[in-house]
C-alpha cells in the first residue's frame, strides 16, 4: 500500500475522522459495518497508529522519572526503560555510556521547561505517566513546539557536557579547533564572543591575538546523537504528516539555540595579569541561556500548514502575509487551549485554581488573566528569611532570621 495515499497522512485529524466513521457507521447500521472491507479496517488502525507515532514522540522524557533504575550501565538495562521505542532501545544498547546523559538532558528539558511557564496557564506540570506533560504535548500547538525544542536542545548539551567532561570514552574535546587566530576572530558558525568571567583578558594586550587550547565543547558530537535519538521517531518510514515534520523542525530549531551563541572563552597567563599569552576554546552557552532564546521563539512561533512544493511536502505559513519562518524559528500546527480549567479528559489540563498570582501585573501573571476572569483570593502569610547576616573570621557567616508579613493572591 502507498503511503501517498490521502488516508495515511498519520496526522490527528484524519486518524479521529477514520474512527469517527467507524462509530458512526456501526452505530446506524450494523450489517454494514460487519460488510466493511477488511482493507477500510486496516487502513483506520495505520493511521491512528501513525498519529499516535507522531504525537507521543516525546515519551523518551519520561527517562526524567526513572530514579530508581540507578546507573544505566549495561544493556539489558536498556530493554527495561518505559518511553522509548525499540529503535531508541537498539541506540541506548549501542551507546549504553551515553544514556545517564540522556536521562540527565531529559531532567533538564522539564526544569527549564517549568522556570520558562512558571508564569503561564499552563506551567509544564507533570505526571507520573507518558507522555510527562500529558496530551498537551500531542496536539501541535505552541506548547507541544516549545517542548520539542526544548528537548532536542537538552539532550544535545548534556550529551556534550558529558564529552567535555571527560565521562565519556566515544568522545571528548572538540580538537578539530586547533592552531593559532588573530585577536577578535572565531570560527564560522559560532557568532557570539565571550570571556570567562573568572579570567578576564586585557583586550588589545596580546599582538599576536590567542592560541587555541584548552578543551573546546565537542558540540557537533552532541547534536549528531541528539539527532539520531530524540528524531528517530519521526524519520520513520511513512512518517510525512504534518505533525511529523512539525516536530522535526522544532527539534533542529532547538538545537540550533545553541548552534548559533556558541562563545569563545579564554584565559590569560603572564606575569601579573599582563596576558602576554591567551589561550581560548569555544563553550556552550549556559542552558538558561538557551532556555530564554527557544521561550522568545515561543512567543513569535509562526502558525503552519502542510502543502505540496513540487514532490516534496513542506510547512509553510497558514497566513500568507506572514513571511516565511526560518531554521531557527518555532513552528505549531493549531491554536493553544485557554488551559483555563481543569480537564480529566485531558491529562495534563490541570486548570488554574489554586495558583498564584500576581495582583499588580497585567501581564499573563496576573490575577486578572491567570485566573481567566474567575476573581481571586489573598491571604497573609508569615515567611521567614535570612538577614543581618555577618562574616566571622575564620570562616563561617552567621545570620539571623527576620520574620515579616506578605499577601498571597491565589486563584478560586
Amino acid at each position: 500500500m502507498s503511503t501517498g495515499r490521502p488516508w495515511m497522512r498519520g496526522d490527528g485529524l484524519t486518524a479521529f475522522r477514520c474512527s469517527f466513521s467507524l462509530e458512526t457507521l456501526c452505530a446506524e447500521d450494523y450489517s454494514a459495518c460487519a460488510d466493511m472491507t477488511r482493507e477500510y479496517v486496516l487502513r483506520c488502525v495505520l493511521m491512528l497508529c501513525f498519529a499516535l507515532l507522531s504525537a507521543n514522540a516525546s515519551n523518551w522524557l519520561y527517562l526524567a522519572k526513572l530514579s530508581s533504575v540507578g546507573s544505566i550501565r549495561d544493556e539489558e538495562t536498556c530493554e527495561r526503560l518505559r518511553g522509548l521505542i525499540q529503535r531508541q532501545v537498539q541506540i541506548c544498547k549501542r551507546s549504553v555510556e551515553v544514556m545517564d546523559a540522556v536521562r540527565r538532558g531529559a531532567q533538564l528539558a522539564i526544569d527549564e521547561c517549568q522556570y520558562q511557564f512558571r508564569n503561564r496557564r499552563w506551567n509544564c506540570s507533570t505526571l507520573e505517566s507518558m507522555p510527562v506533560f500529558g496530551k498537551v504535548v500531542t496536539q501541535g500547538t505552541r506548547e507541544a513546539a516549545f517542548v520539542y525544542a526544548i528537548s532536542a536542545a537538552s539532550v544535545a548539551f548534556a550529551v556534550t557536557r558529558a564529552c567535555s567532561s571527560g565521562e565519556l570514552e566515544k568522545c571528548g574535546c572538540d580538537h578539530n579547533v586547533h592552531g593559532v587566530s588573530p585577536e577578535g576572530t572565531s570560527a564560522p558558525h559560532f557568532t557570539h564572543r565571550a570571556q570567562s568571567s573568572s579570567h578576564k583578558c586585557h583586550h588589545g594586550v596580546s599582538p599576536t591575538g590567542f592560541q587555541w587550547s584548552g578543551c573546546s565543547d565537542n558540540i557537533a558530537y552532541g547534536v549528531a546523537f541528539s539527532q539520531s535519538f530524540v528524531d528517530v521517531r519521526e524519520r520513520g518510514k511513512g512518517q510525512s504528516s504534518s505533525r511529523a515534520l512539525m516536530n522535526l523542525h522544532n527539534n533542529e530549531a532547538g538545537r540550533k539555540a545553541i548552534l548559533s551563541h556558541m562563545r569563545v572563552e579564554c584565559k590569560c597567563h603572564g606575569v601579573s595579569g599582563s596576558c602576554e599569552v591567551k589561550t581560548c576554546w569555544k563553550a556552550m552557552p549556559p542552558f538558561r541561556k538557551v532556555g530564554n532564546i527557544i521561550k522568545e521563539k515561543f512567543d513569535g512561533a509562526t502558525e503552519v500548514e502542510q502543502r505540496k512544493v513540487g514532490s516534496a511536502k513542506v510547512l509553510m505559513p497558514r497566513n500568507t502575509q506572514f513571511k516565511p519562518h526560518t531554521d531557527e524559528d518555532l513552528v505549531y500546527l493549531e491554536p493553544s487551549p485557554d488551559f483555563c480549567d481543569y480537564d480529566p479528559r485531558t491529562p495534563g489540563m490541570l486548570g488554574t485554581v489554586g495558583r498564584q498570582c500576581n495582583r499588580t501585573s497585567k501581564a499573563i501573571d496576573g490575577c486578572e488573566l491567570m485566573c481567566c476572569g474567575r476573581g481571586f483570593q489573598t491571604q497573609e502569610v508569615e515567611v521567614v528569611d535570612r538577614c543581618s547576616c555577618k562574616f566571622h573570621w575564620c570562616c563561617y557567616v552567621k545570620c539571623k532570621q527576620c520574620r515579616r508579613t506578605v499577601e498571597v493572591h491565589t486563584c478560586r
